[in-house]
C-alpha cells in the first residue's frame, strides 16, 4: 500500500492546495490580460472553464471544465465498449449574407400577401408547413464587422454602424432628431416627432401629472415607439417601457431600440390582441404613433384598457391634440381633426377614463380605480372566460371586465413591489400558489443565480443588459438578477400550465406570451444573455429541439450566453445539439447535489460574421475563436 502521509487516502496536502490555488489564478490572470475587453474571442467562455476548474464545489473537480460526465448516476450518457461511435452531430451551416437581419414571422415578402385592413400585413405570419413554408436549418450570420454594442449606459446614445447599417432614419427623420450618422456610429440625440426638444424635457412635462418618482407608474407601454428614445429615457427614472413598433419602411427602428439596451418588439394594434394579459400596465403611451384611435368602435382604446392597470395613465401626444393651433401644421381641416378628437373623448367616456389635462399637444386620461357605475348600456362587456388567452385571438370592440374581488388589488410601488406578493397571487387567482409558495419559489430562485454566479461571475455586470427568461414562471430568475444595468423579457410560453404573466407585471417585471413553436417578434442579435427552465421538457412533444436552439442563437448575440435548466437526458441531447451551431457549452450538476436530474448547461456563442466564412480563421473555429469588440 503507497504511503499516505498525514491524512485518509486521496487526501491533499496542504502544499498541493496551496500550489493548486496558485496556478488557477496565475492562468486566471493571464487569459484575463491576453482576452480583456468586449467581444474578443470567447473571454466569457474562458471564464466560465475557469470558474468550474478553480470552484470550490465539491461537485466541481477540475475535470468538470471538460464537461461533466452522469452516467454513473443516470446511464443516460453511458457507453459500450463493444458498441460502434456515435455519429458526429448535424453541422448547421451558415445562412446567407442577406438574411443577416432575418426575422422570420415578419417577412415582408410573405407580409404583402396579407390584407391591409386593420394593418393584419404588418401582424405576425410565421412559416408554416401547412402552407409549404420551410423554415431555414442555417445560423443567421452577423452582418461583415459586427462588433459588441456599448455597454449601458453608452449604449443609450450610441450604436455601431456595422451592427444596423440602415440610413434611411437618418435622413426621414433628420429634422426630428431621433437618429444621425457619425462615421462609425449612430448617435441618438434623445428627439422625437413630438419632442423635439429631447425626450428628457418631454418627460419633464409629462412628470407634471404621471408620478414617475414615487414608484406607483413602473411600467409602461409604448406603442408605434419609434426608436424608443421615451423607453431609453425613462430608464434613469426607474421606470421601464415594452416599447413596438413594425417592420415597416422605416428600417430598423426596433432593432435600433434593442441595439440601445431598451426593450422592444415588433408588433403593431392591427386585429389580434397585443400579448398581454389584463392589467399590466400603469402607463401607455401614444406620440404620433399614426394609431386610428377613433376607428374600429373605439376597438383600439379599448385594447389599452385591456392592459391598462386601474389608476393608470393613457398618454396621447400629437394628433388630434390641440388641432386648433396645430390643423394647418398638421395639412388636416380642422372639421377632420375635431371630428376625431370628439370620437376620442366620447370613447374615453365610455370607457369611464377622466382626462386629467391637455398640455400643448399632450393628452392625458386615467382610467378608473373603482368600478364604473354609470357606463352606458349600449357598452359591450367582453367574455370573462379566460381572459389571459389572448394568443392570436381577434381583438373586439368590447370592454375587459374587472378583475375579480381581491385580483385587482393595490400595488405597492416599485421597487418594494418586486418582493411583495402580489395581488393575483393573494387572491388565490394563480392555482397551487400561496403567499408561502411563491416565498419559497423566490428564495428557490435566489439559490439557483447565486450557483449561475459561481460560474459566470459576469453576471450582474454590464456585461448582459438584453436577458431574456424563456419560461419565466413568476418571474423569479428575473427577480434574483434585478439589476438597474439590466432587464429581462420574462416570456410565459403558451404551452405552459399556469398562465403567471399577470403575476410577472405585478412585480413591475416586464415580459410577453410567446409560443416556442414558432419565431420570436424581434431581429437577430437582439439578446446577450438567454436563460431557460424547462423550455425543452415543456416543448418535448410539440416541435423539435433544433428549431427552437436555431431560433435562441438568431436572436442571440456573437458571444452571448445561455444557461439552460433541464433534465440531464434532455440537455445532453442539446449540447450535442449545439456542437454543430458554433456554441461552447459547459455541463454543472444541480447546487443541492450531483444527484438530482436536473442540471445546468452553460453555453457561449462564438463570434463569427458573414464575410469571414470563407477564410481559413472560420475553417479552424474549433480551435481559435478571435472576435471584435467596440473598444477595437
Amino acid at each position: 500500500m503507497a504511503n499516505n502521509k498525514g491524512g485518509s487516502p486521496g487526501a491533499r496536502s496542504p502544499l498541493s492546495l496551496v500550489v493548486a490555488m496558485a496556478l488557477c489564478c496565475f492562468f486566471y490572470l493571464l487569459g484575463a490580460w491576453q482576452r480583456s475587453g468586449y467581444g474578443k474571442g470567447d473571454a466569457i467562455a474562458a471564464a466560465i472553464n475557469h470558474q468550474a476548474a478553480c470552484s470550490d464545489n465539491p461537485s466541481s473537480s477540475s475535470s468538470t471544465a471538460a464537461g461533466l460526465t452522469f452516467e454513473t448516476h443516470h446511464g443516460g450518457a453511458s457507453t459500450n465498449a463493444s458498441s460502434s461511435s456515435p455519429a458526429p452531430p448535424e453541422i448547421f451551416p451558415a445562412c446567407a449574407a442577406s438574411l443577416a437581419d432575418h426575422t422570420p414571422c415578419h417577412d415582408q415578402d410573405r407580409a404583402m400577401k396579407f390584407p391591409r385592413k386593420n394593418m393584419v400585413y404588418r401582424e405576425r405570419h410565421c412559416p408554416t408547413a401547412a402552407a409549404g413554408d420551410r423554415r431555414l436549418r442555417c445560423l443567421v450570420p452577423a452582418p461583415a464587422g459586427y462588433v459588441t454594442p456599448f455597454p449601458w449606459p453608452k449604449s443609450r446614445d450610441y450604436v455601431p454602424f456595422a451592427n444596423a447599417p440602415y440610413k434611411s432614419l437618418t435622413v426621414e427623420k433628420a429634422v426630428q432628431n431621433w437618429v444621425q450618422y457619425e462615421g462609425a456610429v449612430f448617435r441618438f440625440p434623445g428627439g422625437g416627432t413630438q419632442f423635439p426638444k429631447g425626450a428628457d424635457e418631454y418627460i419633464e412635462r409629462l412628470a407634471t401629472v404621471v408620478p414617475f418618482s414615487s414608484g406607483h407608474v413602473r411600467t409602461v407601454l409604448d406603442t408605434g415607439c419609434g426608436v424608443a428614445s421615451l423607453g431609453a429615457y425613462l430608464d434613469s427614472r426607474g421606470v421601464i417601457a415594452m416599447s413596438f413598433a413594425p417592420r415597416d419602411s422605416h428600417e430598423a427602428q426596433v432593432q435600433f431600440a434593442l441595439e440601445r439596451g431598451v426593450p422592444a418588439f415588433i408588433g403593431v394594434l392591427g386585429s389580434i390582441k397585443l400579448p398581454f394579459p389584463p392589467r399590466s400596465f400603469d402607463m401607455a403611451h401614444c406620440s404620433r404613433c399614426l394609431i386610428p384611435w377613433g376607428a374600429n368602435g373605439g376597438m383600439y382604446m379599448m385594447e389599452i384598457d385591456r392592459v391598462l392597470r386601474p389608476g393608470g395613465y393613457w398618454v396621447l401626444s400629437g394628433p388630434p391634440i390641440n388641432w386648433k393651433a396645430n390643423h394647418k401644421a398638421w395639412e388636416r381641416t380642422e372639421a377632420d381633426l375635431a371630428g376625431e378628437q370628439q370620437r376620442i373623448e366620447e370613447y374615453a367616456a365610455v370607457l369611464c377614463w377622466e382626462k386629467v389635462t391637455e398640455i400643448n399637444e399632450i393628452g392625458i386620461w386615467r382610467k378608473r380605480s373603482e368600478p364604473c357605475p354609470d357606463r352606458p348600456a349600449e357598452a359591450r362587456a367582453c367574455d370573462e372566460a379566460n381572459q389571459d388567452d389572448v394568443w392570436y385571438k381577434n381583438m373586439e370592440a368590447c370592454i375587459t371586465p374587472p378583475a375579480g374581488a381581491g385580483a385587482g388589488g393595490e400595488l405597492q410601488p416599485f421597487p418594494a413591489r418586486l418582493m411583495a406578493v402580489p395581488p393575483r397571487i393573494m387572491s388565490g387567482s394563480v392555482p397551487g400558489f400561496t403567499a408561502e409558495s411563491y416565498e419559497e419559489e423566490n428564495r428557490q430562485w435566489e439559490r439557483h443565480v447565486a450557483a449561475y454566479k459561481k460560474v459566470n461571475y459576469k453576471l450582474n455586470t454590464e456585461r448582459y443588459r438584453n436577458i431574456m427568461d424563456m419560461n419565466a414562471g413568476v418571474g423569479g430568475f428575473a427577480a434574483a438578477i434585478f439589476s438597474p444595468k439590466a432587464w429581462v423579457m420574462n416570456v410565459v410560453p403558451t404551452a405552459a400550465e399556469l398562465s403567471t404573466l399577470g403575476v410577472v407585471y405585478e412585480r413591475g417585471l416586464i415580459g410577453m406570451y410567446h409560443d416556442w413553436c414558432e419565431a420570436f417578434s424581434t431581429y437577430p442579435r437582439t439578446y446577450d444573455l438567454i436563460h431557460g427552465n424547462g423550455i425543452f421538457t415543456l416543448y418535448k412533444d410539440r416541435c423539435k429541439m433544433e428549431d427552437i436552439l436555431l431560433e435562441m442563437d438568431r436572436i442571440l448575440r456573437p458571444e452571448g450566453t445561455v444557461i439552460l435548466r433541464d433534465d440531464v437526458e434532455i440537455l445532453l441531447k442539446v449540447q450535442r445539439t449545439v456542437q454543430g451551431m458554433r456554441w461552447k457549452t459547459l455541463m454543472a450538476n444541480h447546487e443541492d447535489s450531483p444527484h438530482i436530474r436536473e442540471k445546468v448547461l452553460y453555453a457561449v456563442k462564438r463570434y463569427w460574421t458573414a464575410a469571414g466564412e470563407d477564410s481559413e480563421e472560420q475553417k479552424n473555429m474549433d480551435s481559435s475563436s478571435e472576435g471584435k469588440g467596440s473598444e477595437d
